[in-house]
């Protein structure tokens, strides 16, 4: 079998050219669009004591040695800057952005790499829903920087200047699929797994018998759900069931939900926000009941940070977002796939 040609042969670089010069475009307006609003860039080191918590994220891990090589201790490349950013929010720090690298252990496909860049961003003593407006101006920045009035992917499209749906989880599991979701969250947030799993079979989608009601939630969306949102103007999807939102604060008006939304467009997540849980007693036993899920499902378990959960005692009511800066380059410029607007790609085939 031949091998692939790089990505730095003349040919295909040229090819890509356009993709990568759009993204130094996107890259400079979202720095000037944060600029504007009073944010401190910062630049969170990408090693870290816990590569994050949530149970399908898969991280790097490294050993950290002295001058004589001697092993010190483990280290992980992060998967978000989140971790870091929330300790400086602790120290004082109220208005923040992180542009830069993060790390996803076995993630390959058109809308995933290894290795990409997150722009993630908080607002200490402000609601999440503000993070929303944040959303519908950088879309527009972005797409106005790119030279573009629409942004596509797989021939769906959206026009950036409209201003975003409005649109919850259970709302939309009853809109595209006809499944009563919240009927099957308790207000602690325990879940009827039989109930849903009927809803999701008369839905015409397989249900295994070792299906959680995570898998099943999962499913519903990923098949029937994510497909139809961003069409025409970009989509938010509001108010996900508490379990899962492993970061979130519980919802003021409906304990069954939380905090949290994602932002979509031509039918691709851009961005996941949160109104951050602060409380260090909750978010141990979320990361515990994470790890002993991500335990259960692969064998294996990541560290928890304490230096973390000490500086939630600190940290002040706030909101946080992070969205994927690829792959908003590529539906702004009209790229595939994520190696189109990525400058060196990672090399993910067989050597």
């Amino acid at each position: 079998m031949r091998r692939p040609r790089p990505w730095w042969a003349p040919d295909r670089h040229a090819d890509r050219r356009p993709f990568l010069l759009a993204r130094v475009r996107i890259v400079r307006a979202l720095r000037r669009f944060f600029e504007e609003r009073g944010f401190l860039e910062v630049e969170p080191c990408c090693l870290q004591a816990s590569p994050g918590n949530e149970p399908h994220l898969h991280g790097f891990r490294t050993e950290l040695e002295d001058a004589t090589g001697r092993p010190v201790r483990p280290l992980w490349l992060h998967t978000s800057p989140e971790f870091a950013c929330k300790k400086l929010l602790a120290a004082g720090e109220r208005r923040i952005v992180a542009i830069g690298p993060v790390f996803r252990n076995r993630e390959v496909g058109p809308l995933h790499h290894p290795e990409f860049t997150m722009v993630e961003w908080y607002r200490a003593e402000e609601p999440y829903t503000v993070l929303m407006g944040d959303c519908a101006e950088l879309l527009a920045a972005v797409a106005e920087a790119a030279g573009t009035r629409t942004l596509r992917f797989r021939g769906i499209e959206a026009d950036p200047r409209l201003p975003p749906e409005r649109l919850t989880v259970a709302e939309a599991f009853e809109r595209f699929v006809g499944i009563d979701l919240l009927a099957t969250v308790a207000a602690d947030g325990s879940t009827d797994r039989e109930h849903l799993a009927h809803q999701v079979a008369a839905a015409g989608l397989r249900v295994a018998e070792d299906d959680s009601w995570s898998d099943l939630f999962a499913r519903v969306l990923t098949a029937r759900i994510e497909p139809e949102l961003g069409r025409g103007r970009a989509t938010i999807l509001d108010a996900y069931p508490l379990p899962e939102a492993a970061l979130a604060r519980p919802s003021p008006e409906d304990p069954r939900t939380a905090e949290r939304f994602e932002l979509y467009a031509c039918g691709v997540e851009l961005a996941n926000a949160f109104g951050e849980l602060t409380d260090p007693v909750e978010q141990r036993r979320r990361f515990e009941a994470a790890m002993d899920l991500k335990e259960k499902l692969y064998g294996e378990r990541h560290p928890i940070d304490e230096e973390l959960l000490e500086a939630l005692t600190l940290m002040p009511p706030t909101s946080g977002i992070a969205l994927g800066l690829e792959r908003l380059v590529m539906l702004a410029s009209g790229a595939e796939r994520i190696e189109q607007v990525s400058w060196a790609p990672v090399p993910v085939g067989p050597r």
